[in-house]
């Protein structure tokens, strides 16, 4: 090989990493960005305010799981024809989807303006973010992971992962700059819709994708191979989806359990705190105070999560995983008496360190799922143990959590990121180490 076609293969490859931090950032900050709207606009927005604060939080809170039940779908569908079309095409499609859906909650009527109709537009909108999202993840983690080199997979993967701290960092910057921009009367009446009709800056990305960027090698050595034999360039004869399932059953259920910790953790972290933060009558913490926290923790995030993502294409993955989830499982029970302190610095501290734990196990992710499939059902395989795990953790945890505080004590909810822990541990006990394996 020479010097030029390697400097070549080098920035391509990180123009495939920078573009996939893009847009799977834009896209997680039209998903997160509904999190943190369920916590502090959707309650008053779009719901009767005859009823307790506490029922409202449970009832938006329940909204954002919708998202959630639709990711399992848009796994299968998306899959499904990412493992038939291709990587770059299923991506594209799952992104424009995303940007039309949130542009469009940005100009949904209110609760007060059409009554019922209003939470029913709401969560057709979130179920369609669902079906966008369940889509993105597996297009744009293969797009860096089987592009990148055996020895970097786990550094490359960490640019598709690190779209969901960056999601968060931009969706609560979106709020604090918009809220902090006019009074919070403009801002509760009109002022939160900026956020999700800026947006559609989605659209642009995906169509700089579909232009700009090739699909991977593996899919396309995969597609010439069945080519050269008369086949259609569709990786099986049966559907990926049922193909992947028939194969991996145990592995793809494996998947899921080893993300519960992540997702149940995750979402307690960058939805359930604002709320309980601000609603605690022993703290009653400004709205600002808690959206800050969040995105200095998120931030810190990202450069940490690069780091273990890297650690892992030299030690394995399963052991920076391994160790993610165990110290996860421990600051559960630091996070809240933290928090309770009161202290904006040690508040950010206890969300801070949650998310670093965090990014232990979801840095590496990203290259552990790609080797744990075969090529001609990866995107099928890998979507499905990341969605099912998705909807198994994340979907309920804020409405959990809720309830758990509001039942038992905050205490619980720490219990509950402990449990969640535990069986992530159980679950890469069953699985094998990937580093290093042959794509």
């Amino acid at each position: 090989m020479s010097e030029t076609t390697g400097q070549d293969q080098q920035q391509n490859m990180q123009r495939v990493a920078m573009t996939s931090l893009a847009g799977t950032s834009i896209e997680w900050y039209d998903f997160f960005l509904y999190g943190t709207a369920a916590a502090v606009i959707f309650p008053k927005a779009f719901f009767p305010q005859d009823l307790p604060t506490m029922v409202l939080l449970i009832i938006s809170f329940s909204t954002l799981a919708v998202g959630f039940l639709a990711r399992p779908l848009g796994g299968i569908i998306f899959g499904h024809f990412g493992d038939r079309i291709g990587r770059k095409r299923t991506l594209v499609v799952a992104l424009m989807m995303m940007g039309v859906a949130t542009t469009l909650i940005g100009f949904l009527p209110t609760y007060a303006s059409i009554g019922i109709a209003a939470p029913l537009l709401l969560v057709a909108l979130r179920f369609i973010q669902g079906l966008a999202i369940g889509g993105q993840w597996g297009g744009a983690m293969l797009l860096v992971t089987e592009s990148a080199p055996a020895d970097q997979r786990g550094w490359y993967g960490a640019y598709a992962q690190a779209g969901a701290p960056m999601g968060v960092i931009l969706a609560n910057l979106a709020f604090i700059g918009v809220s902090s921009s006019m009074s919070d009367e403009a801002f509760m009446d009109w002022g939160w819709r900026l956020p999700f009709i800026a947006s559609i800056v989605l659209i642009g990305i995906s169509m700089y994708i579909q232009l700009k960027i090739e699909d991977t090698e593996a899919f396309r050595t995969l597609s010439e191979a069945h080519a050269a034999k008369d086949k259609p360039a569709a990786a099986v004869e049966r559907s990926p989806v049922v193909e992947a399932i028939r194969k991996y059953p145990k592995r793809i259920m494996l998947a899921a359990g080893a993300f519960l910790s992540v997702q149940v953790t995750f979402y307690i972290l960058i939805a359930f705190v604002i709320a309980y933060g601000v609603n605690s009558p022993d703290l009653n913490l400004s709205r600002d105070t808690m959206l800050m926290a969040v995105l200095v923790a998120a931030a810190i995030m990202v450069p940490t999560q690069f780091y273990f993502s890297g650690l892992s294409d030299r030690i394995g993955r399963k052991s920076v995983y391994k160790w993610g989830a165990i110290l996860t499982g421990a600051w559960g029970f630091a996070l809240f008496p933290l928090i309770d302190t009161g202290n904006p610095i040690v508040i950010g501290f206890a969300i801070t360190m949650g998310l670093l734990f965090l990014g232990m196990q979801y840095g590496p992710q990203a290259a552990y799922f790609t080797e744990l499939f075969s090529t001609e059902v990866r995107y099928s395989g890998a979507s499905l143990g990341y969605q099912i795990g998705a909807i198994l953790g994340g979907a309920l945890a804020p409405t959990i959590a809720v309830l758990l505080w509001r039942d038992f004590g905050v205490f619980f909810v720490s219990v509950y990121i402990m449990i969640a822990a535990i069986l992530t541990l159980w679950s890469l006990s069953q699985l094998e180490e990937t580093q290093g394996s042959s794509l």
